[in-house]
């Protein structure tokens, strides 16, 4: 019932949308979600460490065929040597080759497609433009963060578009020159729709975390305006896992491109420890949420609801708990969710509560623990969300609350 009541909000809360599905919803007020995992055992996965897990490139950024200007500014940020997803994909993506590339989080994704693009923005006397189009907000602003120290003293422009932020603003954004474009799908059909994004004159097309916008509904979206792009020259697809049902999506979007594997695609991290706690009928499961998070190892906590009134519920009751808790889902405005944000980067709370939305594209380092509070509606929504811990060769855990009902 509770579903239903959010769901209602939800509609009331973009009244006037001709399609839900551009804000990631779906209509279904007759039905309760349902989770998918039928099987929550699946959840159950001890870490294993390996003792060579991290890639030994052949050569360094020094040694890439980049621009001398790249090469200083990777260098103030601290790179000598590419990821993976990076070596393996460079000259493809400078020749301007298409590419489907499967890595998980953290491998260097955006390096990965923002190095080709700028060297090609550098080579290239006729400017071009790119879109790179994601999931969420977050993800689109710590894109445009990169870009941005990563052209320092070229002369070239980015421009950020997402829901939250002043539709007026953003059209007169579109009336400057931009070198490449980031934004979500609805705000950017939205400026399509304005005749402001002119899609027609995009060049190059890159879908990062493609399987993520797939699960939030923004298929119909993306399809509407890859077909706008009628000078489209290259697409790059990046994904962290990929279903075979995908496979004719897939093939809509990009045209005989170059296959690049980092990750397998399937399967969860193994650096990850995974287990689920059964919570009895009649359970106080927030009660055992408060007493897990005595434990000191619990430092770094994000924790996963399917709605965004239990994500404020859960938040509030961690906090009269006297636990340090914030809180970020689709009804928070993009300032206050990167403020929470920050205060759980910077260790100023201990908890961060939220829905999907946080599960991917989110940058913070050493997070200690991921829970799902409830079931999540799908494997892959569970893989996206414990990507957040057991990263840069760290173990991390993950703990699933499973209800008595949902249990086989």
């Amino acid at each position: 019932m509770n579903n239903i009541k959010t769901r209602k909000t939800e509609t009331r809360n973009f009244k006037g949308r001709k399609n839900f599905q551009q804000q990631g919803f779906k209509q279904r007020n007759s039905k309760k979600k349902i989770s998918s995992i039928k099987d929550p055992n699946i959840l159950v996965k001890k870490a294993i460490l390996k003792e060579e897990i991290v890639y030994s490139p052949s050569r360094s950024f020094n040694q890439m065929p980049i621009h001398e200007k790249i090469k200083v500014n990777l260098a103030k940020k601290g790179f000598s040597e590419p990821t993976q997803i990076q070596d393996k994909t460079l000259e493809y993506l400078i020749s301007g080759r298409n590419l489907m590339g499967i890595a998980n989080t953290g491998t260097g994704k955006t390096a990965a497609f923002l190095i080709p693009i700028i060297e090609r923005l550098l080579q290239n006397s006729k400017p071009f433009t790119s879109l790179v189009v994601v999931p969420t907000r977050e993800l689109a602003l710590q894109i445009k963060e990169e870009f941005i120290s990563l052209t320092k003293g070229m002369g070239l422009c980015a421009a950020c578009f997402i829901g939250g932020t002043n539709l007026g603003r953003d059209i007169d954004q579109l009336k400057m020159r931009n070198h490449i474009i980031i934004g979500t799908p609805g705000r950017l059909l939205d400026l399509a729709q304005r005749k402001a994004l002119r899609l027609q004159e995009i060049s190059v097309l890159v879908l990062d975390e493609f399987d993520r916008m797939l699960d939030m509904g923004f298929i119909d979206d993306i399809q509407k305006m890859v077909q706008s792009m009628h000078n489209r020259r290259q697409t790059m697809l990046f994904s962290a896992s990929i279903d075979k049902m995908q496979g004719s999506i897939i093939n809509q979007m990009v045209q005989n491109p170059v296959e690049v594997k980092v990750s397998s695609g399937t399967s969860t991290s193994d650096q990850v420890e995974q287990d689920i706690i059964k919570v009895p009928k009649g359970s106080d499961k927030f009660e055992m949420l408060r007493n897990l998070m005595d434990d000191e190892q619990f430092q770094k906590v994000l924790i996963f609801a399917e709605t965004k009134r239990l994500v404020d519920r859960v938040n509030r009751k961690l906090n009269q708990s006297g636990i340090r808790s914030d809180r970020i889902h689709g009804d928070k405005t993009q300032n206050y969710r990167n403020k929470a944000l920050e205060k759980f980067k910077r260790g100023n709370v201990q908890v961060l509560v939220a829905t999907d939305v946080a599960a991917r594209g989110i940058d913070v380092s050493n997070v200690t623990h991921v829970i799902n509070y409830q079931l999540p509606m799908s494997f892959n929504s569970y893989l996206h969300r414990i990507g957040r811990t057991g990263r840069a060769n760290n173990t991390g855990k993950a703990l699933t609350f499973v209800d008595e009902t949902n249990y086989l």
